[in-house]
């Protein structure tokens, strides 16, 4: 049975269909993903198609547990922590690379839409979700 979403349900089938499509462009077409990202990923180093479809990977992961959160109250906080996990140690490592010098510092803007800001939401979105709901271990249900 599928539900009526809530504001939190659309922020995560947003950013989770948003993250799929993303890793299912990374599978299609690693190529073009690498060269057409408007990200800069070739200042990170030479292509690599199998390493462009690891990460798409994790993309795909990331976006069906923020989707599949989007609808289930029950699965909710375990799926946006892991999910947080990965997009807060992704924009972490931006960060230290463009600290440290490993790519030129307009990565600070290039890297914001797309690693800073899921990062961002989806760690204030487990933070509030956490205190809203009595911590990881309250009883909910669908």
């Amino acid at each position: 049975m599928i539900r009526r979403l809530d504001a939190w349900g659309w922020l995560f089938l947003i950013f989770g269909s948003v993250g799929l499509a993303n890793a299912l462009w990374m599978f299609a077409d690693p190529l073009r993903w690498y060269h057409d990202l408007p990200a800069g990923v070739p200042d990170f180093g030479p292509f690599n198609p199998h390493f462009v479809r690891d990460i798409g990977c994790a993309f795909a992961a990331v976006g069906i547990a923020q989707i599949w959160a989007a609808f289930s109250l029950r699965f909710r906080i375990p799926l946006i922590s892991v999910s947080a996990i990965f997009l807060i140690a992704h924009a972490l490592l931006h960060i230290f690379d463009t600290a440290t010098g490993a790519v030129e510092p307009h990565h600070w803007w290039l890297d914001m839409p797309g690693v800073y800001l899921p990062a961002v939401v989806m760690g204030v979105s487990i933070a509030i979700l956490v205190r809203s709901e009595g911590g990881p271990h309250a009883t909910r249900t669908d």
